[in-house]
């Protein structure tokens, strides 16, 4: 095992709402497992599933269609003096000899890079990149008004930002982001986090532009989540057809839904299966061919991506690597996923098929093939296993890479 490390891990949320969540609950279980220590700084939530010893978390905050007249603290977004003062407990309690950060922007931000140097400059601070946020205001290198994929900001002038009202088309929100990119850029505040790490190339690359970033990043894949053993709903699995495309997670314009439904629309003899929520909820649920179960997670979630017969991944922003393509693969479903962002290096064309982003028509197109090709699906879906034994981390195998990043060591992807 080694030298005892103790960790801290930093996010905003503490209970799964996502994949950053999937993530830092996932290196949290298996450093605990390899003999390490392990506590979590973030919002207080009543759902909250992890912590710290001494209670000490900053309020909960959405800002979620928010104006600026609905914001009684629009600074407290770009520097928290609460954020300091309460990781500043968790610092002096439990003494980390690393900080381990993930989504902080907003909710905590990244005032507690400050904080964490101030209590002790030899701390190693790491931080994992799940989304552009350090180099694009709105995290997502997309204004949301238009669907435009953008790189105005990535080199650190974030005009554009307000320009182009790249937070919920909020001027107020957008400038507030502006200004918060601004004044981190010229703190120079990043400059004081020892390792970025960079779960694709794309997404190592975007941030490499950045001066205030670039020679600190590296490539580092998602670690395969571990199979569930939780209770089967046995509801949700009588109610599948017998022959259905998977849809699983968030039903919002980014992860290309629009395409999706009208490819729906002009396959009616297709099952498929939503499962998941968002704002084309409503929309989705007139579909006639569509059974919507809801958010699903655990062995009833796994069994629904098992039983498919592929998975559909539509997203139109730049996806870094998300951990849905990859448990598609994992459980030995084929996917069918738009080739932008980091997609194109988790689908090869021996597990799924890669397809325009945005383009409807060859959604379509694609997904009636391979509908009408089971011998195809199968062949895929053989080929899952020596793509994920060939590209993908155990849970275990990406720790040990951690530690010794946290050790200040050299890794790569592929050591």
């Amino acid at each position: 095992m080694g030298v005892k490390v103790k960790i801290l891990i930093v996010n905003k949320f503490l209970y799964l709402n996502g994949g950053s969540e999937t993530y830092i609950f996932g290196i949290g279980r298996e450093l605990t497992r390899l003999g390490h220590e392990v506590q979590y700084f973030g919002m207080e939530h009543e759902e909250n599933i992890v912590g710290n010893k001494v209670g000490s978390y900053t309020s909960g905050m959405n800002f979620h269609g928010s104006s600026l007249s609905k914001i009684t603290y629009p600074f407290k977004i770009i520097y928290s003096k609460e954020a300091r003062k309460r990781i500043r407990k968790v610092l002096d309690d439990f003494r980390p000899d690393v900080v381990h950060l993930n989504n902080i922007n907003f909710q905590i931000t990244p005032s507690v890079i400050e904080e964490i140097k101030k209590y002790d400059s030899s701390v190693c601070i790491v931080y994992t990149a799940h989304d552009y946020q350090w180099v694009c205001p709105n995290h997502q290198l997309r204004i949301p008004s238009t669907g435009e994929l953008c790189t105005r900001c990535i080199s650190g002038k974030f005009s554009g930002c307000e320009k182009y009202r790249c937070i919920h088309n909020s001027r107020a929100q957008s400038i507030l982001g502006a200004i918060e990119g601004g004044y981190y850029r010229r703190k120079k505040t990043y400059r004081k986090v020892d390792e970025i790490i960079c779960p694709s190339s794309f997404m190592e690359k975007m941030l490499s532009e950045n001066s205030e970033l670039k020679g600190r990043t590296m490539v580092l894949r998602n670690f395969v989540p571990e199979t569930s053993d939780s209770v089967i709903d046995n509801d949700v699995i009588a109610k599948l057809p017998d022959k259905y495309v998977l849809y699983f997670g968030r039903f919002d314009v980014e992860k290309g839904i629009d395409s999706l439904i009208e490819a729906c629309k002009e396959l009616p003899e297709v099952s498929f299966v939503f499962a998941g929520s968002g704002a084309r909820k409503d929309e989705i649920n007139k579909l006639e061919n569509v059974y919507m179960p809801g958010f699903l997670n655990g062995s009833t979630m796994e069994q629904v991506i098992r039983r498919a017969e592929f998975t559909v991944y539509p997203s139109i922003w730049y996806e870094n690597c998300p951990f849905s393509v990859m448990e598609s693969q994992i459980y030995g479903t084929p996917v069918v996923a738009s080739k932008i962002g980091g997609i194109p290096e988790l689908v090869d064309g021996t597990t799924g098929v890669l397809f325009k982003a945005g383009d409807t028509d060859e959604l379509t197109m694609t997904i009636d093939e391979l509908w009408n090709a089971p011998e195809k699906v199968d062949a895929m879906r053989k080929a899952c296993p020596a793509w994920v034994d060939k590209s993908y981390l155990s849970v275990k195998d990406y720790c040990e890479k951690l530690l010794k990043i946290y050790r200040g060591e050299s890794v790569t992807d592929n050591d």
